[in-house]
């Protein structure tokens, strides 16, 4: 009988540590620029013949400082300084990461004269807002991308995903490209206004432009026409950053906008002050950076289990 339990004993040690040998393993939390890394975009930037530095990507303190109303001025004195950079921000449900990209440049600009200030503002930001599921793997799955163009949101999906047309309609398909063996979306932005697009047929290059690759190294592009161009990425929520500065009135004429006084005055607005002009009253001005899951689950439908209860939002 002590050897049948002795035996009976030890076949059970074997078949459990056989159970831990192949129990899949949970995939440890990336960290949040780990996150924002493996999603970055390939950014395809149009640039303009006429002032094609002017459409160079670098930080809102490009010139060593965070007073806003000197960067127009500043944004030729030394091109040098416009090194490639992206911010970013993570918020996270228990189903879901949402990765806001903001792309900023000293000047939204024209190529013709603008003597009343009508078309033309300092400082101009625009973006993207990522929406991936935590699937199980380590950096999930990416199911939606919404981008920034002036004052309208365009909603795109990658092919397979179980999002659809939701109170706005899908605008397109967005298209991956292989970059240090992950696959990452590919944005397009326009030259001079910058409004922000999936990178597509109707949205590409005209022959001249910048791209620019999540290298995690600040480049400056050789000429307006330059096919690789590294960007490192800055977190919004650092230390003496974008957010730590929101109610510094050397940078911020009010909550989410830019001071600026050549062209329109105070017209560039921050994550958390973008906003689409026609999108429903319950989608107020800043909510893409501080609800995007709400925001996002109007917009889409089919989304199946959709967490809207924040893990983290530091917006909040």
């Amino acid at each position: 009988m002590t050897r049948r339990l002795a035996a009976l004993a030890t076949g059970l040690a074997i078949a459990a540590a056989t159970v831990v040998a192949v129990a899949p393993q949970a995939a440890a939390a990336p960290s949040d620029l780990a996150l924002a890394t493996r999603w970055a975009p390939i950014h395809y930037q149009d640039t303009d013949s006429s002032d094609y530095d002017a459409d160079y990507l670098s930080k809102v303190d490009f010139d060593g400082e965070w007073n806003t109303l000197n960067n127009w001025e500043d944004q030729d004195d030394v091109l040098s300084r416009l090194t490639g950079a992206v911010y970013f921000s993570v918020v996270e449900t228990g189903t879901h990461w949402f990765l806001a990209y903001s792309f900023y440049h000293p000047r939204d600009w024209e190529d013709v004269p603008d003597p009343f200030g009508l078309l033309t503002h300092e400082n101009d930001m625009e973006g993207v807002l990522l929406t991936v599921r935590k699937d199980g793997s380590t950096y999930g799955a990416l199911e939606a991308m919404v981008t920034v163009a002036h004052t309208d949101f365009y909603s795109y999906v990658p092919a397979g995903s179980a999002f659809t047309s939701g109170r706005e309609s899908v605008d397109g398909q967005i298209t991956l490209q292989t970059y240090n063996g992950a696959a990452h979306p590919t944005t397009f932005q326009e030259a001079k206004g910058h409004g922000v697009y999936a990178k597509n047929a109707d949205h590409a290059p005209d022959g001249d432009g910048v791209v620019y690759y999540p290298s995690g190294t600040a480049e400056v592009p050789a000429s307006g026409t330059d096919s690789f161009v590294g960007y490192t990425l800055v977190d919004t929520f650092a230390a003496g950053g974008l957010w730590a500065r929101r109610a510094n009135s050397e940078t911020y004429a009010s909550l989410g906008t830019f001071r600026g006084d050549n062209g329109k005055d105070n017209a560039a607005n921050t994550a958390w002050g973008w906003d689409d002009g026609n999108d429903g009253g319950d989608l107020p001005r800043g909510l893409l950076a501080t609800d995007p899951a709400y925001l996002v689950g109007q917009y889409f439908a089919g989304e199946g289990n959709f967490g809207t209860t924040y893990l983290r939002n530091s917006y909040r």
